[in-house]
């Protein structure tokens, strides 16, 4: 199993004392949260793109290639990118010119993003938001491929022999498609026979424990390999110390500030008190012991190989932080690596693809 890192960049007030960084202390913290990620062992490092507030991740490849000149080892995620909002030769262009910088260590995760804030800033609607994810994604794909491309887009201006440049370090790039409540990602993920993350952060398992099965179907149906189907999942918060009493007791403060902030939104909470949320949701709060089990516990319904932790202190202490994420790798993620099989790819930069590979476009 392999282990992520992702951060959304949230810019809101410190959920236990109240505080709001500024906008520039914020993103030091993301800086200095992905130096740690790379340094304590994690795999890769995920930021997300939103255009809404409290986010201020509505530029993850400005952020990404800032980490590329940092780091050294750690894979480069998107989480996710919002192909339904962007021009896909813009996005193209963005993601070459980092997947050079980062040496190959770029992999995307895409979605059609959430929020009517966003859809209103870039002028899409709920009624076309699928289309222009698919067709955002047709046109990226072939774009990544395809020295010259020829494309009729609905939602763009066509393209006749055209150049896009640079071409790319890895051909292609690996795309994950970020999926929350909605079949239509699921598919288009089966269709090209690429993996999926299940977003698996807001509700109990049962609506995401469907969509991965509904993924695995679409990929048969589509011809592929069921051995080669891959899923990833996210957690909902993660604690960990050396005993339950005491993870739980150092969490405790920072969901209750969670959940007077979702009230205050006037948002409804899914888990009303802290022991629902450890019992039902995908936070991971516990000794290693119970963390493992519970991972497992998911495993059993996702059969995902690579899961994602919160970047974030997220209302911890900065101490707190490192010493819980310091117990993960020193007594969860050995066993869990050894236990949970990797997915079935290198863990590495794409080779270039041949005329023989499924996904390439002729």
């Amino acid at each position: 199993m392999k282990f992520l890192a992702i951060t959304l960049i949230v810019h809101a007030p410190d959920p236990v004392t109240g505080v709001q960084k500024s906008t520039q202390d914020r993103f030091r913290e993301v800086i200095d949260n992905a130096l740690l990620a790379e340094e304590l062992g994690f795999d890769g490092f995920g930021v997300g793109e939103r255009h809404e507030r409290p986010f201020i991740s509505s530029s993850p490849t400005v952020v990404l290639s800032h980490l590329a000149a940092l780091t050294e080892r750690i894979r480069l995620f998107t989480a996710v990118t919002t192909l339904s909002l962007l021009d896909p030769v813009r996005a193209y262009e963005d993601y070459a010119t980092l997947d050079h910088l980062s040496r190959g260590r770029l992999e995307l995760i895409i979605g059609k993003g959430n929020g009517a804030a966003q859809r209103e800033l870039f002028q899409v609607t709920t009624e076309d938001q699928w289309d222009r994810n698919a067709e955002s994604y047709e046109l990226f794909r072939r774009i990544w491929r395809q020295d010259k491309v020829t494309y009729a887009a609905r939602f763009r201006p066509e393209l006749t022999e055209a150049e896009v440049w640079p071409r790319p370090f890895q051909r292609p790039v690996r795309v994950w498609h970020g999926s929350a409540t909605s079949r239509e990602s699921v598919d288009l993920a089966a269709r090209y026979g690429d993996p999926l993350f299940s977003a698996n952060v807001t509700y109990p398992i049962e609506p995401y424990a469907e969509l991965v099965r509904h993924y695995r179907e679409r990929w048969e149906h589509y011809g592929h390999d069921p051995a080669r189907a891959v899923v990833g999942a996210g957690t909902a918060g993660y604690y960990a110390a050396r005993t339950s009493q005491e993870a739980l007791a150092a969490y405790r403060p920072v969901f209750e500030g969670r959940l007077a902030f979702q009230k205050k939104l006037g948002l409804e909470p899914v888990f009303d008190t802290l022991d629902d949320f450890v019992e039902r949701s995908s936070a991971l709060i516990g000794s290693p012991q119970q963390v493992i089990e519970k991972v497992h516990r998911y495993h059993a319904r996702f059969g995902h190989s690579v899961l994602h932790l919160q970047a974030d202190a997220g209302g911890l202490t900065d101490v707190q932080h490192r010493d819980s994420l310091e117990l993960f790798q020193s007594d969860i993620a050995p066993t869990l690596r050894r236990e949970i099989p990797d997915p079935p790819f290198a863990w590495g930069p794409v080779a270039p693809a041949t005329a023989t590979d499924p996904g390439v476009a002729h």
